[in-house]
């Protein structure tokens, strides 16, 4: 397994697990000990965690799997967010969805997710979305905290636009170490709009959410999603690839700016996949035949 640089002190694997759905699989605390012992032996150490997932439950199933072998803790970097609050039973004090990233709530999340988890730090916490409320002296607070009590070792954002990015840089001490933001073949925004290359201004490697798009490439019948699907599959039997899913993550793997995928599979063949898409090289010509063709038109 490839692995990225964070920071001097901190690498992530190239692909990363999302838990997101943890709920979702329905599966025993074993059977997601296996899951992560699986990871783990493939060569996936990275963890990508957020406090509401799973309606705030995600966190507690995956610690409660943890628990079953505590040393694997030594093996793994958690990542997970906070910011956006949620109604839910599991929450009886939250009365509506709202962003919140006062110090306040920054350091009670934190800490939950320590609880949560059953481990006692996180290696990288991430604010989820930009507040447009956003107090960035109480982050910046915050973020010195904790850190200063180890309870986490360094710090990022989550869908952060470039502006965004640097005005809360402007505040915080320490490196924002990060950026999750949606990439894929299907939606390009953040190729187009700077936030990839504020990224390799700040020699920065972006974590990439739904690389596939939500499986959008594979059942959507829009004219982009056929069109683009027709190339994938093109390009796939050009290189020997299993499936369009290895195209798809191989299109990102081979970008200049170190992305990082995060799978969020529970099946272990579909992260063994997006695993092997690391074998596939994609030639310029490739590459940019699929981003022609989910633009819909020639490149200038």
């Amino acid at each position: 397994m490839q692995r990225v640089d964070i920071t001097n002190d901190l690498s992530f694997s190239r692909i990363i697990h999302g838990l997101w759905r943890l709920a979702d699989w329905k599966q025993s605390s074993e059977e997601t000990h296996s899951l992560i012992e699986h990871n783990l032996e493939r060569g996936i150490t990275t963890f990508d965690h957020a406090d509401l997932y799973g309606s705030y439950e995600c966190e507690e199933l995956f610690g409660k799997a943890l628990a079953l072998k505590p040393s694997l803790r030594d093996e793994m970097e958690i990542v997970t967010k906070c910011g956006i609050v949620i109604e839910s039973p599991n929450r009886p004090a939250h009365q509506s969805h709202h962003y919140n990233t006062s110090k306040e709530h920054i350091i009670a999340s934190t800490e939950q997710s320590l609880k949560s988890l059953g481990i006692d730090h996180i290696d990288v916490l991430l604010i989820h979305r930009p507040d447009p409320f956003m107090d960035p002296e109480q982050v910046a607070e915050a973020f010195s905290s904790l850190k200063q009590e180890g309870k986490v070792r360094h710090f990022g954002v989550s869908n952060f636009k470039d502006h965004q990015f640097n005005m809360l840089q402007s505040y915080v001490d320490q490196p924002l170490v990060t950026n999750q933001i949606e990439l894929s073949a299907y939606n390009l925004e953040n190729f187009e709009d700077g936030t990839l290359n504020l990224c390799q201004e700040k020699r920065m490697k972006p974590m990439a959410w739904s690389p596939l798009a939500g499986g959008q490439v594979f059942t959507a019948n829009d004219e982009k999603a056929v069109r683009l699907r027709q190339t994938v599959e093109k390009v796939a039997s050009e290189i020997g690839a299993e499936g369009m899913d290895q195209v798809l993550y191989a299109w990102l793997l081979n970008h200049p700016a170190n992305i990082m995928p995060i799978v969020g599979s529970g099946k272990p063949e579909r992260i063994d996949s997006a695993i092997d898409a690391l074998n596939y090289s994609l030639t310029r010509d490739q590459w940019f035949e699929i981003l022609t063709s989910s633009m819909g038109y020639d490149i200038p």
